[in-house]
């Protein structure tokens, strides 16, 4: 299932954008830039992934309810 392993692969790099935020945040010299980006590109990572878990659940005739 491809779009199951690329759901992997976002919420590695979520993870991997996740540690990257918590140490430049321990680090008083970074760049409050430097930051920002990191958080907007963690929201990217995790947008991805809500748009990809929701596009799989209206596949997935088991999870996928009937509405009216």
């Amino acid at each position: 299932m491809a779009i199951q392993a690329h759901l992997v692969e976002l919420e590695r790099k979520h993870k991997i954008l996740e540690n990257e935020l918590h140490e430049a945040l321990v680090h008083l010299s970074t760049d409050d830039l430097q930051i920002a980006e990191l958080k907007r590109r963690k929201l990217m990572v995790k947008d991805e992934i809500e748009r990809l878990k929701h596009t799989t659940d209206e596949d997935d005739p088991l999870t996928n309810t009937y509405k009216p």
